[in-house]
């Protein structure tokens, strides 16, 4: 079913996602509505939480991190998760031990490294996904009280049929000039290290020319930083703020974290 059938019924992210946009789908369902038989193009898709919240009949759905793309097209297939999970840390860092030596060879698009990727992502600390330099997952050990697995994703297989995912860099993309894109790459001032190749300054400008050169509607968030909203106020984009339900922590900071959103072509 897609959006098109009020009955769909509702189906959450499969993976904990920091930084989500959860909070944020029901302003981006208004601006997608008039565009909703329109392909969703998400070049940075992460815990698609505004996929499963807009349900489109046709989506792109990209990131740069290999990994979790390779869950997403194993849950497409069908996954189920039969490696051993518990929520204990000795256990969790031998698991992390054996993804990382399973991906740095020729295992990364096995279905076990989706299995692993999961476990991983449910029992890590706070939902991050982070890899050091040299590509290895280095999240540490969450320390929940209780953490509900699953071993079947049933659910997904309908809702995915029709969802293409890819992993790479945005800029490679195969666009058509009606498609609906909504950006969300790592934040301005980011902390974490979301991917080996990292996400500098100079990749947010690359990105936001990118996408003030697409014809069809474009929505971009990103933290509310000075440059980034002179970046995108320079090329044209409509730009908004609103407050985020986060808080920036570095250095004992506990700001509230205020969300920029630019639009184009809506």
């Amino acid at each position: 079913m897609t959006q098109d059938t009020p009955s769909a019924p509702t189906v959450r992210p499969p993976l904990k996602w920091a930084g989500g946009k959860r909070w944020l789908a029901p302003k981006l369902r208004e601006w997608y509505q008039p565009y909703r038989r329109r392909r969703l193009v998400e070049p940075f898709c992460g815990g698609l939480a505004v996929a499963l919240a807009l349900r489109p009949a046709r989506a792109l759905l990209n990131d740069v991190n290999e990994h979790l793309i390779n869950f997403y097209l194993h849950l497409q297939r069908g996954l189920k998760v039969n490696v051993t999970m518990r929520n204990e840390r000795e256990h969790y860092l031998a698991q992390r031990k054996e993804f990382n030596r399973l991906v740095s060879g020729r295992g990364a698009s096995s279905a076990k490294a989706a299995q692993l990727f999961y476990y991983l992502n449910r029992t890590g600390y706070n939902g991050l996904c982070r890899f050091n330099r040299s590509g290895g997952f280095n999240v540490p050990f969450g320390s929940y009280a209780r953490i509900p697995y699953r071993r079947e994703f049933d659910e997904y297989g309908e809702v995915f049929n029709s969802w293409r995912f890819s992993s790479g860099d945005f800029s490679l993309l195969k666009l058509s000039p009606k498609d609906f894109i909504y950006a969300d790459p790592p934040y301005d001032n980011t902390f974490a290290q979301y991917s080996a190749q990292g996400f500098a300054f100079a990749e947010q400008e690359r990105l936001a020319s990118w996408l003030a050169k697409h014809p069809g509607p474009v929505i971009a968030s990103n933290q509310a930083t000075k440059r980034m909203l002179s970046l995108y106020g320079d090329l044209g984009f409509k730009v908004t703020t609103l407050d985020a339900p986060r808080t920036i922590s570095c250095n004992g900071d506990r700001r509230k974290a205020t969300e920029l959103l630019a639009t184009r072509n809506l």
